[in-house]
């Protein structure tokens, strides 16, 4: 019995994603992208803020190499889910709006998204046994040498400047790449809405983090600490 064939990763957005990204480009500034090492090296990963739809508009628009975004799975879903998804949980318990008019909103908003969400090429998330999924995709996007961005902020009650709590779920796909001779290079970035730039740190292998960091929680704790500490960051 032949196996079944994988699904070919993507290298680059589509022609026609091309083409959107050039247009909103006209409309969305580039931020300033401050470096405080070496420039992000192919198959890196980034742990950064969300801000929003500040930061990954950031990313999309500007951010000068191939990568993919981890985001949650009802964004990959259909129509109907990703509808439910933005007006129940990403207006309404994120952004805070009321649920009435986010519902109204999303009527125009979901079929718009949903096809930008299409030419994004997520990586999906998701909170039970299907994360295994996502590691899967996530070792698969390294061994074609693109990065990925992860924004492991706990989000529920909204967006912050300061972010509150982070999830560990970037510690095992960092473990699971290990097990494989794979040392990740990490970085960690802040979108500072204020001044409209992202600070991306030098880069830290992995293992050096789980050195200090063994434990998933402790190591999570320190990231949201780098993260919000380089939104602090004098810069020259």
């Amino acid at each position: 019995m032949s196996k079944t064939k994988e699904k070919k990763i993507k290298t680059k957005r589509s022609l026609w994603f091309r083409g959107l990204k050039s247009i909103l480009r006209l409309f969305i500034k580039s931020p300033k992208f401050v470096y405080l090492g070496e420039e992000v090296e192919q198959g890196s990963l980034i742990l950064s803020n969300h801000v929003g739809a500040k930061a990954p508009l950031a990313y999309e628009l500007y951010f000068q190499q191939p990568f993919r975004f981890w985001g949650t799975y009802e964004m990959n879903s259909n129509i109907f889910k990703v509808y439910v998804y933005l007006s129940k949980i990403y207006f309404h318990q994120k952004k805070h709006w009321n649920l009435f008019l986010a519902r109204v909103f999303c009527i125009i908003a979901a079929p718009l998204l949903w096809i930008f969400y299409r030419g994004l090429n997520l990586i999906s998330t998701y909170p039970d046994y299907r994360f295994k999924n996502t590691i899967k995709e996530s070792i698969r996007t390294f061994e074609h040498n693109q990065s990925i961005v992860i924004f492991p902020e706990d989000s529920s009650k909204g967006y912050f400047d300061e972010l509150t709590q982070c999830f560990s779920g970037f510690t095992l796909l960092g473990r699971r790449m290990l097990k494989q001779d794979k040392d990740l290079s990490v970085h960690f970035a802040n979108y500072r809405k204020k001044d409209k730039t992202l600070v991306i740190s030098e880069a830290v292998k992995f293992s050096e983090l789980m050195k200090f960091y063994p434990n998933q929680d402790n190591l999570a704790e320190m990231a949201r600490k780098k993260i919000n500490q380089l939104g602090k960051q004098e810069l020259k």
